[in-house]
């Protein structure tokens, strides 16, 4: 009979991936409009709720402090707190910060939405099935 030893080997966890990221422009822009605040904030807090034509709209807001249940992200220096019932509908996205013309937004990139309105201001999101 052949005696088999089997170490354990130590079991090495694979960094999560973030939920949401920043692109440097979207970076740059909110670590200015961070340190021209009135007072300091936690990071920026995002998320999503129902309105708008196509069902959901992003939220985007200052955050005082980190809610219990907050997805903390740390990108490019910034510290985005992502609301717990959005982390479904956000993974993957990237958020930019866009500047044509007319205009200058923060956009996101996600790959869970589905349909947007005709004036891109709300979006249809599926959550992201689970691996």
């Amino acid at each position: 009979m052949n005696d088999i030893s089997v170490t354990p080997q130590p079991r090495v966890r694979r960094e999560r991936p973030k939920v949401v990221t920043l692109t440097e422009r979207a970076a740059e822009r909110v670590r200015e409009i961070m340190g021209r605040a009135e007072k300091p904030y936690a990071g920026l807090r995002v998320g999503v709720k129902n309105g708008g034509c196509a069902g959901q709209e992003y939220t985007l807001e200052y955050a005082e402090s980190a809610a219990p249940l907050d997805e903390v992200v740390e990108d490019k220096g910034v510290t985005i707190l992502v609301e717990p019932k959005a982390v479904l509908f956000l993974v993957g996205t990237v958020i930019d910060y866009d500047v044509n013309r007319l205009a200058a937004k923060f956009t996101f990139q996600n790959p869970n939405e589905t349909d947007a309105c005709g004036c891109g201001e709300s979006v249809t999101i599926q959550p992201a099935e689970p691996d």
